[in-house]
């Protein structure tokens, strides 16, 4: 039986052209011909070079400059960078209700031993946050407003670019989750005006552990890691030279020959048809909004079935899939974003695709989907 991988959203697997690029710098590691990029022999400064390259493809994708670019482990690593660095100068911290656990927990970390406090704004229906909302949660002594790009269970865009423009003439600093939109969708950080801006490597086929916090030019944030000058004093840490070759490659894959617009449009069709079938499905609806949204990724509601009931019977069938809600060995945990837009929050399938994803994987879970929820309502009935 094949398998059908419709969980691109939580990882994506590695872009040929990352593993193309990574392979010669591990051999390269295992014959010791490679070093620490801080130092100045042969092997240490070809490393440097290597690194930098990269820094500068993952630059041109998100239309930064390369000095901008903090290499971290994954956006996790970038949020919390982002969180400490800025708000420790002081004022609230202001999280819509549907931000990732990464910023709502790194967030009321600092609160907890900083005693800032954090703001947290509300959603509407399809869990768009109201411009409106967020500037009235935010005081000019306000130290960090977050913003996603995209949901990551929903798919829903905020508007980023009006709220980036008004915190930025209220003298606020700024951050953007991009870790669901960058690879997926076209960024532009330096037209963007935001302070910050978090990605992660592994959800658009680089290697995992890999990732970057875009600061930009002019500000200063204490580090989160230290004990060394890596990154220019931004990072503490030996670099993972491979695998940031690899995300630079994958990197660059997409920003070649309009690679990510091609890879966008087809992502869209593929998520739309999922929502189109399930629509016509007895008692499955979508949530968020059916337009205004990430390219790659849909959920929906199916009334009346546990959800790992439904994940693990799509397994069986060759299909990996996800739920908003967590699974655990205990039972199931609320999605805290479907609670946020007063949405059946215990009932979610979400469907992700990438840059491998084909029609007939698709085709396979649409297939399977309105039989799996036929018979585990029949052993529910």
């Amino acid at each position: 039986m094949g398998r059908h991988y419709l969980d691109h959203a939580s990882t994506s697997p590695l872009r040929p052209e990352a593993l193309a690029a990574m392979a010669p710098w591990l051999e390269a590691w295992a014959r010791g011909e490679v070093g620490d990029p801080s130092r100045l022999h042969y092997e240490g400064m070809r490393s440097r070079v290597a690194l930098e390259e990269a820094r500068e493809q993952l630059a041109v994708l998100l239309g930064a400059r390369s000095r901008e670019v903090v290499f971290t482990g994954g956006a996790t690593e970038a949020i919390a960078a982002a969180v400490w660095g800025a708000a420790e100068r002081g004022g609230a911290i202001v999280v819509p209700a549907v931000e990732h656990s990464a910023v709502r927990e790194s967030s009321d970390a600092f609160a907890s031993v900083s005693g800032a406090e954090v703001k947290v704004v509300g959603v509407d229906a399809q869990g768009r946050v109201d411009p409106d909302e967020v500037m009235a949660a935010t005081s000019p002594g306000s130290g960090l407003v977050h913003v996603q790009w995209g949901n990551h269970e929903v798919g829903t865009t905020q508007p980023v670019t009006e709220i980036v423009n008004r915190c930025r003439a209220a003298g606020v600093l700024v951050h953007v989750d991009a870790a669901q939109a960058a690879g997926r969708v076209p960024i532009a950080f330096d037209e963007l005006g935001a302070d910050l801006l978090s990605v992660s490597g592994h959800k658009f086929g680089a290697p995992p552990g890999t990732g970057a916090l875009l600061v930009r030019r002019g500000l200063r944030l204490r580090p989160l890691l230290v004990g060394g000058d890596q990154e220019r004093a931004r990072r503490a840490g030996l670099e993972n030279v491979p695998a940031l070759v690899g995300l630079g490659a994958a990197a660059e894959a997409l920003a070649t020959d309009d690679h990510l617009a091609t890879e966008q449009a087809a992502a869209r069709h593929l998520t739309d048809r999922v929502l189109e079938v399930t629509a016509t499905m007895d008692g499955v609806h979508g949530f968020g909004d059916p337009v205004e949204r990430l390219p790659h990724l849909v959920c929906v509601g199916i009334d009346g079935i546990e959800p790992q009931a439904v994940l693990l019977d799509l397994d069986r069938a060759g299909i990996a899939a996800h739920s908003g809600s967590a699974c655990a060995s205990e039972g199931v945990e609320d999605s805290p974003v479907l609670a946020a837009m007063g949405a059946d929050a215990h009932r979610s399938l979400r469907i992700s695709v990438g840059w491998s994803t084909t029609d007939a994987d698709i085709d396979a879970a649409l297939d399977h989907l309105p039989t799996v929820i036929a018979r585990l309502r029949a052993l529910g009935s």
